[in-house]
């Protein structure tokens, strides 16, 4: 008897391993199923941690500032040198720093949350939900070459998966050699289709059939992928301005023009923003690579200048580290000492 109540004890816990190991096998690295089945939930990034290269930069210079006991007129220039140090840029840190000073602070503590209120209040307090219409909705995403647009498509649609949407991507791309194949790479392994053209075709064409065929096999988003153009060239621009009308014929309305701007390039990305908002409207953008870059600041200066909501920003490689922008919480983050 006790040899059978041993025999059953281990067929039990080898059945128990079994199943561990086949929910394991069943799911990549990044969490997606190898069946298709959404991405596993992830714990959100700490923030705090992901920003600690802006945020130490600010910080450095903060401390001591704040803590100095003065508030005079050489307090409020170098408060201002510290922003612009943090590509906050020139006339933003400029109004922010007016604004913290007009709420008269007594001493650095106060000065510091006063600048906190500031910095909040410089950015937009426009709606920063993807704005998902249509059926199916349309998300063009723009920007240059090296942003991390592709990767950012590909975590966007692992988001909208995770919250129940059917995603199919259009490779728009039809310059570059290796962009279908690294969106492919991506596609696969978030679980979503792509739809890509002959090398060199017309983009608009590829935008128009992957429209057709989400309209036709109940996918309702598309994401479009577009070739990486320098706002200097008119005529690729020109063909970006193309694709989106395209789109806008067959949907009626593009929900989501989505720029990607990458967050080590500074200032220029100010630039880069009016060319794009020019040619094809931008609605909304995604700040990429916060966490490699001192200038976390930029996405303060690019809101108080153009008016053009932070979405989405990226501070990391995984699937996981594309996060919903939120003004509060990115200005703690950057302020915490």
């Amino acid at each position: 008897m006790d040899l059978i109540l041993i025999l059953i004890a281990v067929a039990a816990v080898a059945i128990v391993a079994g199943v561990v190991v086949l929910v394991v096998w069943g799911r990549g690295r990044d969490g997606t199923s190898r069946d298709g089945a959404a991405p596993v939930a992830q714990a959100p990034p700490d923030l705090k941690e992901k920003l600690s290269r802006t945020r130490t930069a600010i910080g450095s210079r903060l401390g001591s500032l704040m803590g100095s006991g003065r508030l005079d007129d050489s307090f409020w220039d170098d408060l201002e040198e510290t922003l612009i140090a943090a590509d906050v840029g020139v006339t933003t840190a400029a109004a922010v720093t007016e604004e913290t000073r007009s709420r008269r602070p007594q001493d650095g503590a106060a000065a510091r949350a006063a600048l906190e209120v500031a910095l909040v209040g410089a950015m937009s307090d426009e709606d920063r939900s993807l704005r998902l219409i249509g059926n199916p909705a349309v998300v063009l995403v723009v920007g240059v070459n090296g942003t991390g647009k592709t990767t950012s498509i590909a975590k966007l649609a692992a988001r909208m998966r995770a919250d129940q949407r059917r995603v199919i991507l259009a490779a728009a791309d039809t310059f570059r050699a290796a962009a279908d194949d690294q969106l492919r790479v991506w596609a696969d392994r978030v679980g979503v289709e792509v739809v890509t053209g002959e090398s060199g075709s017309d983009p608009a064409a590829v935008a128009y059939e992957t429209y057709q065929r989400a309209a036709a096999e109940g996918y309702d988003t598309v994401i479009v992928d577009t070739a990486g153009r320098l706002q200097s060239k008119s005529n690729l621009m020109d063909e970006l301005g193309k694709v989106a009308r395209v789109l806008r014929r067959e949907a009626g309305e593009i929900g989501e023009v989505l720029l990607v701007l990458d967050g080590t390039t500074g200032q220029n990305s100010i630039g880069q923003a009016r060319s794009f908002a020019e040619a094809v409207g931008v609605t909304g953008i995604v700040m990429t690579k916060l966490d490699g870059t001192a200038r976390g600041g930029i996405a303060v200066a690019v809101e108080h200048d153009l008016g053009i909501p932070v979405k989405f920003i990226g501070v990391g490689e995984g699937v996981d580290d594309l996060i919903p922008f939120d003004p509060t919480e990115f200005v703690e983050a950057l302020l915490e000492p």
